[in-house]
């Protein structure tokens, strides 16, 4: 199957993000990895969308970072959802769940008439 539109991406970034933190504290190339596996190669997200979405989230106060060692031994920051993060993702997932709702709708309306 071919990937994701970019532009339906831009629109999901944050919730992808606050979503894949919610499993587990992940560095970017982990977050980067799950996600491109949990859509089965779908998804990807590029480093210059990444770090600049994981700085304006934890500016937002929805995730937080500590420095610590990855798998492969090297230094690595690692991402976790703050309390505040975990509200906000309910909040992500309810609009996305709607907006999936309302497209379902129209295209289904398509398909009858």
């Amino acid at each position: 199957m071919d990937k994701m539109p970019k532009e339906l991406l831009q629109g999901t970034l944050d919730l992808l993000i606050l979503k894949t933190l919610s499993t587990a504290s992940l560095h970017g190339w982990d977050i980067s990895k799950r996600i491109a596996v949990v859509s089965k190669e779908r998804l990807s997200l590029k480093q210059g969308s990444l770090y600049p979405a994981l700085h304006r989230l934890k500016g937002r106060g929805w995730i937080e970072a500590e420095w610590g060692v990855s798998d492969t031994g090297r230094s690595a920051k690692f991402y976790r959802l703050t309390s505040l993060g975990r509200k906000q993702l309910e909040t992500e997932k309810a609009h996305w769940l709607s907006f999936a709702s309302a497209m379902t709708s129209v295209l289904q309306m398509e398909e009858e008439a």
